[in-house]
């Protein structure tokens, strides 16, 4: 076995031990190289479950926790998702393979534009990069089917909630930015909306406002 298949082989089965069972997720994590989200010295490390240093002082998470957010979405072919904190663009790579369409902010210009770069170089015609504020979304382009939060809030931001679909899900991180946070899953129902905690996480937190860099 090659020692490119076997790094493959055991990043699947890492992802597995974690809890990511979902076999069209397995599947669409394998197919995308994470090297090519990570750059210099950390490209070696790309298939180890831990999260990797990315321009403007920002992570790329662990696959891991890519895969269990993914997978607490419980998307389908037909939805379309916003995801707040694009980065390196490598969560919306993995959406893009499970979705219809999947728009992606980032208040990093530079990370925006070179996640459009890579992503468009892959050919994912079905995401949308976009530099802006998003902890206030994208109301021209709600409602969303599902909402994607890559950096943590004190309580899901009120704006994402306005803009979830009936019977829509949103995953965030909640909690103080230098504290453990939960992995929140939040359901809009026909009367306001049913929040379930999934596990302990460490994201950035989340910053209104436009980056300056």
């Amino acid at each position: 076995m090659s020692s490119e298949a076997e790094r493959k082989m055991q990043f699947l089965y890492s992802l597995r031990s974690k809890g990511v069972n979902d076999n069209r997720i397995l599947s669409v994590m394998e197919k995308i190289d994470r090297s090519d989200f990570v750059r210099g010295i950390f490209r070696d490390r790309a298939y180890e479950d831990m999260p990797l240093p990315i321009a403007c002082g920002q992570t790329i998470s662990q696959p891991s926790i890519v895969g269990m957010m993914t997978q607490a979405l419980d998307l389908h072919p037909r939805h379309t998702v916003l995801e707040v904190g694009t980065g390196s663009g490598y969560q919306a790579a993995v959406l893009s393979h499970l979705a219809r369409r999947v728009w992606t902010i980032d208040r990093h210009k530079r990370l925006s534009m070179d996640a459009r770069r890579l992503l468009e170089g892959m050919n994912l015609t079905n995401v949308t990069v976009i530099t802006g504020d998003g902890s206030f979304g994208l109301p021209d382009q709600a409602p969303f089917d599902r909402i994607l939060v890559t950096a943590a809030a004190e309580d899901p931001p009120g704006p994402l909630l306005a803009q979830l679909r009936e019977g829509g899900i949103m995953v965030v991180p909640v909690g103080q930015s230098d504290t453990v946070q939960s992995l929140i899953k939040v359901t809009r129902l026909a009367e306001g909306f049913d929040y379930e905690q999934l596990r302990p996480v460490r994201f950035v937190p989340l910053v209104e406002g436009l980056a300056q860099d």
